[in-house]
């Protein structure tokens, strides 16, 4: 390949993976083709979950932005992290409390919102399932095909690199290794983000913090018999939960809603 000729990804799935696979493939000089099978560009949205932000993670997607504080602006700083247990008496007892936690907090769609919008926007192709591709001959470039679903255009598309973002379901995952099979990891799980705006005076918002006390400044992992569950606060008023139950491997129909595997 000429020194001059950029490589160019091809990247499967424009959620917060495959942009992020954009942002770090440009950085280092790629050209980079972002296939999407949603219609439009992100909007932004109430729902979803929140996201637990290191400080190497941090500081890698900060330098990908041309405004660093935007992330500042749109995250919540955690400074501790604490794991808590219900013993068999109904008492909760703390088991680690790390008060060096250092991490930020932010809503999916708010930190998908930041990636995508400081992505060039003729990167992606919106609307377009990818459903095949086989490697050149030397291996040195892979050949896609995809499909335009409002349309039924089949597309051909060429690139030095595919990169699979396409979800729990990877179509392609399932291609180059037909004979993996997904591990069931022991629970079922459900998550939301509650909007506790001008209420933080319910009864419901202060039971919360009466079991948990420093939520608003923590991140909470709460064990007790056969569940889990996480707890952490986001911006704008706003709380991240998930709870996990034990439960035994439950059948498996068209969907992974809820069935958590790894």
């Amino acid at each position: 390949m000429s020194k001059k000729q950029k490589p160019k990804a091809i990247i499967v799935g424009g959620s917060i993976a495959g942009i992020s696979c954009a942002h770090a493939l440009i950085s280092a000089g790629w050209n980079v083709l972002v296939l999407e099978k949603s219609n439009s560009p992100p909007k932004g949205s109430s729902t979803g979950a929140g996201l637990r932000i290191d400080l190497l993670s941090q500081k890698i997607i900060k330098s990908w932005f041309s405004q660093p504080q935007r992330f500042q602006e749109i995250t919540f700083p955690l400074a501790m992290d604490q794991n808590v247990v219900t013993d068999g008496d109904n008492t909760i007892r703390i088991l680690t409390r790390d008060e060096n936690f250092n991490f930020r907090t932010a809503h999916w769609a708010d930190l998908h919102g930041l990636l995508y919008n400081d992505l060039p926007p003729e990167i992606f192709l919106w609307g377009y399932l990818c459903f095949s591709f086989c490697n050149s001959e030397g291996k040195t470039s892979v050949n896609v095909k995809a499909k335009c679903l409002q349309t039924d255009e089949i597309i051909e598309l060429n690139g030095d690199l595919l990169v699979a973002a396409d979800g729990g379901q990877s179509t392609i995952r399932r291609i180059l290794l037909p004979d993996l099979k997904l591990r069931y990891s022991g629970y079922c799980a459900w998550r939301g983000v509650l909007d506790f705006s001008g209420k933080r005076s319910s009864d419901t918002v202060t039971g919360l913090k009466k079991v948990y006390p420093d939520l608003g400044n923590c991140s909470y992992f709460h064990l007790s018999s056969g569940s889990h569950s996480v707890l952490y606060e986001l911006r704008k008023e706003e709380l991240n939960w998930v709870w996990y139950v034990h439960h035994p491997e439950p059948e498996l129909k068209n969907r992974l809603f809820g069935k958590m595997w790894y």
